[in-house]
């Protein structure tokens, strides 16, 4: 008898630490949403942007012709990796994406550097969000800061990126990891499709 109730004993542990186990790992494998607010509307920054999934780097880019810049700057992309890993799968973003541009400037002079640029100090960054509950375009941005609140949906940034952005207005255009997949998935905006023909019959 007392070896019977050993052996349930033994038995009713296993199951226990594996349940217990199973819980954990579901837990670990359920990651926090990127995209937090106050209870005020505004967005937590993500701290640890830096170490999501990176996307480009632009150097010294502008969208409206103008003179060029008197310092040199560096504009970095991350996404959550969750909406990364989605992308991959579906060619567009799902919503809950939250995607980070980081601005710093360009530095020639430095350590052992005889020539080129490298990022150095950080002068910005801001956030783009997908919540298709909460924002009427189902985009918006946010600027810098630790709590920062959603620019107007009429913002030149919304305005700009729902005109030319290649899918679900975001500039995957300058994306070269992503574009092959937007590609094979037929994901491209109308209006980027445009603006490529268009660009193309415009070259000699």
């Amino acid at each position: 008898m007392q070896s019977k109730v050993r052996v349930l004993s033994a038995a009713l542990a296993i199951a226990l630490a594996g349940g217990l186990t199973a819980a954990a790992v579901s837990r670990a494998a359920t990651p926090a949403p990127a995209a937090v607010y106050t209870a005020d509307g505004k967005l937590v920054f993500p701290k640890d942007y830096r170490t999501w999934v990176y996307l480009s780097t632009g150097m010294d880019m502008a969208y409206v012709d103008g003179p060029p810049p008197s310092q040199h700057i560096f504009d970095s992309v991350f996404v959550d990796p969750a909406s990364y890993a989605a992308f991959q799968k579906t060619g567009t973003w799902p919503d809950k994406t939250v995607m980070v541009l980081e601005v710093r400037k360009g530095q020639s002079r430095g350590s052992i550097n005889k020539s080129g640029v490298f990022q150095a100090d950080q002068v910005g960054r801001e956030a783009h969000v997908k919540d298709v509950a909460r924002f009427k375009s189902g985009w918006a941005f946010f600027g810098g800061g630790d709590n920062p609140s959603a620019l107007p949906q009429t913002s030149n940034c919304n305005v700009c990126h729902e005109q030319h952005g290649a899918v679900d207005t975001t500039f995957v255009q300058f994306y070269p990891t992503l574009l092959p997949k937007a590609q094979e998935m037929k994901t491209f905006s109308a209006a980027y499709l445009a603006e490529e023909a268009k660009a193309k019959d415009a070259k000699p």
